[in-house]
């Protein structure tokens, strides 16, 4: 069957579940004047077989509040919990007209006997109106939701690609940004911070060296001591890999964490010389992990120095070179075993 949106309004199909005979069918006969399609039930019970067996959905269920076995109220919490279909209550006694509890029970709306037609009539065409709006609303938001998503997937592809290009080019520090942002998500899970937060910190530690595509191939894997120059060089990689991100429009600060990575508690960073608090928490959390990367993996001018000595770094310089409460989240979860590379 099309979707609701897509119907005109005679493809519609109404259920009347009435057990009074001439009711039943004088309604029936104004559904099917104003053009609509209209099936007929003698009771909850029979309404609820026709709802499990028709392949031709019910888009509205108009039924009475007493009927015998199942009455309207029930009728109407089951259709809502299993069907899509609406429901507009009725009912020819005073006792029942209570707005609030029918609607509350799940109804669409409600009306009292004995039944004008035209009232009948504008009351369905209401609730047909606002059943069209909300499909189409649904469908709008799907159709948002798939676009969001081949968005989301398609940055995720071009992160993955730009990640791959400084890793390419220095072959020593293969797998370091991917290793890095599992040591920076472990500690910012550990910390508790907000999933939204750990999805911005996750492309930025991915990317945190992507300006290193500006540094030339044999400064990267000199297996000597670097000359003042060549360091001066290395460093210049935060701005550059700034200047490649900030065109980017991310949901998260990711040029400016990748551009702040390097900066240090004290002020003693690069390559804006900022301090405590003026450094963004997705940076200093990447600050540690990257100590702890390097310090931990082989380089072209030194043997790796090992995890124990990584964490000894960090504990030494905590609150002066790196975030206290980040260095304290790490140590936490290197004290559990869960500091690990790929």
């Amino acid at each position: 069957m099309n979707p609701i949106n897509e119907k005109s309004p005679e493809h519609f199909h109404i259920m009347v579940v009435e057990d009074e005979e001439l009711i039943r069918d004088m309604i029936q006969q104004n559904i099917e004047w104003a053009g609509y399609e209209c099936t007929i039930a003698e009771s909850g019970i029979e309404a609820l077989e026709i709802l499990d067996g028709d392949s031709n959905k019910v888009d509205i269920i108009i039924t009475d509040i007493r009927m015998p076995g199942l009455n309207g109220i029930e009728l109407t919490k089951k259709v809502k919990e299993n069907y899509d279909s609406d429901v507009i209550v009725m009912t020819g006694f005073a006792d029942d007209f209570d707005y609030e509890k029918v609607i509350e029970c799940g109804a669409s709306d409600f009306f009292q006997k004995p039944i004008n037609p035209k009232e009948l009539l504008l009351r369905l065409k209401r609730v047909l109106k606002e059943r069209i709006l909300l499909a189409e609303r649904n469908r709008a938001n799907n159709e948002l939701k798939k676009n969001i998503e081949k968005l989301q997937n398609a940055q995720e592809q071009t992160v993955a690609a730009l990640a791959s290009t400084a890793e390419i080019r220095d072959p020593y520090t293969s797998g370091h940004q991917k290793n890095v942002t599992k040591i920076a998500c472990s500690i910012a899970e550990h910390m508790g911070l907000s999933a939204d937060l750990i999805k911005g910190l996750r492309i930025a530690g991915l990317l945190h060296d992507i300006g290193k595509i500006s540094v030339p191939a044999e400064i990267l894997s000199k297996p000597g001591k670097i000359t003042k120059d060549e360091r001066n060089i290395i460093k210049n990689h935060c701005r550059v890999g700034y200047d490649i991100l900030k065109g980017i429009e991310f949901q998260w600060p990711v040029a400016k964490v990748v551009l702040q990575h390097h900066e240090r508690m004290d002020g003693s960073g690069y390559p804006l010389g900022i301090q405590g608090e003026e450094i963004l928490l997705e940076a200093r959390i990447l600050a540690v992990a990257d100590v702890i990367e390097a310090m931990s993996s082989h380089r072209p001018y030194r043997a790796a120095l090992g995890l124990d000595e990584a964490l000894e770094e960090i504990r030494n310089n905590r609150g002066t070179l790196f975030d206290p409460v980040v260095v304290d989240a790490c140590l936490d979860l290197a004290s559990k075993g869960k500091v690990k590379f790929e």
